[in-house]
């Protein structure tokens, strides 16, 4: 496999967003690097590629998929896995990440990403997809947790376990993102700081930190909605020092992706995100 040009820096980064190129390019603050959504940049050309081939030479770049559908009972797609080569060969990023979830079916892509049972079936499928993303890009993968809103009474592993059997057979790492375990804690009932203690952070090369909104389900209990379009909660905020001080020092990304703000808002965030890495490294 193809040794990344970069690493991720031990560091704060942001979902890149054209409209802060600028000040991004300009006065960075704390952000030592970004991250984009594979999507958005499998064209041939224009701005969008323009701007990115401009900060690559200066920061390091996390490529984070959204649309290869790793947990659909079909067959990747294989244009679309070509032109997600294309791009990561071309950029030779530091990190590539998908999600454990699906949003194809037969010949139709549903705009969401679709929760799984957790079974030897399903494993054995998301592995099989694995071993087939990281041979074709020529490159290891970290698999991304989801946020969840339902539990499926047929899976008979727990989510941490079932992430780190998927880990061990098919050497890929993972994507801890903070804000979907507590929203999935929330949603489900369960302890979100039993849920880290339970994960295989040695195999974490990345984490994400997001907003939640928040919800009532029909019976008025309170539920969590992932929505990466406000700042992080301070009980992420809480649950990341939990995670950093088991886990040591790891790159921490925030992602607002709906109602973007100014880029002093996520340089804010940024930094307080990098005061919760240098805290781990006064404690230490």
């Amino acid at each position: 496999m193809h040794a990344p040009r970069q690493t991720l820096p031990l560091a704060p980064g942001i979902g890149f967003k054209s409209a802060h190129f600028a000040e991004l390019a300009e006065a960075p603050g704390p952000v030592s690097w970004i991250e984009i959504h594979a999507e958005n940049y499998m064209g041939a050309g224009g701005r969008p590629l323009a701007q990115l081939r401009a900060l690559a030479e200066r920061f390091p770049v996390s490529v984070h998929g959204v649309g290869l559908s790793i947990g659909g009972e079909g067959r990747l797609d294989p244009d679309h896995l070509n032109r997600l080569k294309t791009l990561c060969d071309w950029l030779s990023p530091a990190s590539f990440s998908e999600h454990l979830a699906w949003s194809t079916h037969e010949s139709a892509f549903l705009n969401d990403l679709l929760p799984l049972p957790y079974t030897h079936a399903t494993l054995t499928r998301i592995a099989d997809h694995i071993d087939e993303v990281q041979d074709r890009l020529g490159r290891p993968m970290l698999l991304e947790n989801p946020s969840s809103y339902l539990a499926f009474a047929e899976s008979t592993w727990a989510e941490p376990e079932f992430l780190a059997e998927i880990a061990r057979r098919t050497g890929c790492g993972l994507l801890l993102d903070v804000n979907n375990v507590f929203v999935s804690a929330t949603n489900l009932g369960f302890s979100p700081q039993g849920y880290i203690e339970a994960f295989p952070l040695d195999r974490v090369g990345e984490i994400h930190l997001g907003g939640n909104d928040e919800d009532e389900d029909d019976h008025g209990a309170p539920l969590l909605i992932d929505s990466h379009g406000r700042e992080v909660a301070d009980p992420v905020w809480a649950l990341l020092d939990v995670t950093l001080a088991r886990s040591g020092a790891r790159p921490v990304l925030i992602e607002w992706d709906t109602d973007v703000p100014a880029f002093a808002t996520l340089r804010d965030e940024a930094a307080r995100a990098e005061a919760a890495l240098s805290g781990l490294k006064a404690a230490a």
